[in-house]
């Protein structure tokens, strides 16, 4: 069983560690958290060792009443490899420590590309990461990650002469209270590119794409506007059916009359999802336009979850435990990533699985 450490409990780090302990290959060694908040009480709620990422402020969890199994040093030599899910820029600073440990680690989206040997999205590079050897990776953040699984599919059927996006972005999740309250639309940059075309260049170096950021005051979920132009013409139905046959694009049908981030949202929760997540890419099926060779479409992202499963296989890429289909097939199952929610909506067609 692979002990795998989590080194920071947040948005992205709690919802990893739940992952793991649903996988059927993996045991979680522990968190490390930097203090002893509301989340340090729910990972103690849940039997997670916690250790203080920050040995001089241990004190604090005794005073809180908060008992922690030791400090974030004995969380890496403990574990077979560690999944850094701190804030951006600390996880470069930690990298020391892996490293003195001789313990292979992941990195979020947030550090810059070069924290790591290679970047990585499943459904892109998943193969190519796990053959290069590769101990230190970068998991590419929650807007890239959503970018290079929709680019993946259509560039293998059809080519890509150029992707055009703007990204209109939520200001903070949900529990940033410090980045609110706003009331403004902002360019974020105001520079051409914004970082996300750069970024996905680092899964897919030779992909001609431009991207313009917004900044939005909404905490739910980003939005992508989508323009591609193809190498071969295509028709919209056959994409469509192309992108539903990807287990981690969720295609809305217009009968759901899903009009936007908030509905979005209520759907997870009614659907049981934990925390109302979306690992998935939600993409507008009724958006799905083709002119010519121009494809154009509107997409979803839900920043504090898709990057999850994507962590999960990285884990496997980086230290051998299974092959890309098995991957992604387990992770898939144990998340509850089924694939049939998007596909039994539409009376024309029958309920498919997804495919493994």
């Amino acid at each position: 069983m692979l002990q795998v450490g989590v080194n920071g409990y947040g948005t992205i780090g709690k919802r990893v560690a739940d992952a793991i302990v649903t996988q059927p290959d993996m045991e979680l060694t522990g968190v490390a958290k930097t203090s002893p908040n509301y989340e340090a009480q729910i990972a103690v709620e849940r039997n997670y060792p916690l250790y203080a990422a920050i040995p001089e402020k241990k004190d604090q969890f005794a005073a809180a009443g908060i008992e922690i199994a030791g400090e974030v040093e004995e969380l890496v030599e403990q574990s077979d490899i560690m999944v850094d899910t701190t804030p951006s820029g600390i996880g470069a600073q930690n990298k020391e420590l892996y490293e003195a440990h001789d313990t292979p680690a992941l990195y979020q989206g947030g550090e810059d590309a070069d924290v790591a040997e290679t970047s990585f999205v499943a459904r892109a590079n998943y193969e190519e990461v796990a053959e290069s050897g590769a101990e230190h990776v970068r998991v590419v953040s929650c807007n890239t990650t959503g970018l290079s699984r929709l680019t993946a599919p259509i560039r293998e059927e059809y080519g890509i002469e150029k992707v055009r996006a703007t990204l209109v972005r939520r200001g903070g999740d949900p529990g940033q209270t410090g980045r609110g309250p706003i009331n403004d639309t902002i360019p974020d940059p105001v520079t051409i590119p914004s970082h996300h075309g750069p970024d996905v260049n680092t899964i897919f170096p030779d992909l001609d794409i431009d991207t313009l950021g917004m900044k939005v005051p909404a905490t739910l979920m980003h939005t992508h506007s989508i323009n591609m132009t193809l190498e071969s013409e295509a028709d919209a139905e056959e994409v469509r059916e192309l992108l539903e046959d990807e287990s981690r694009l969720f295609v809305l049908s217009e009968y759901l009359e899903i009009d936007g981030a908030g509905k979005l949202k209520e759907f997870a929760m009614d659907a049981g999802r934990p925390r109302g997540d979306w690992w998935e890419n939600c993409i507008w099926g009724e958006s799905i336009t083709v002119e010519g060779r121009d494809l154009y479409l509107f997409q979803a992202i839900h920043q504090e979850s898709d990057v999850v499963p994507e962590n999960i296989d990285a884990i496997r890429a980086v230290t051998g435990l299974a092959d890309y289909e098995e991957s992604v097939a387990t992770t898939n199952e144990t998340l509850g990533i089924d694939g049939r929610l998007g596909h039994t909506d539409r009376p024309d067609r029958e309920p498919q699985p997804i495919s493994r």
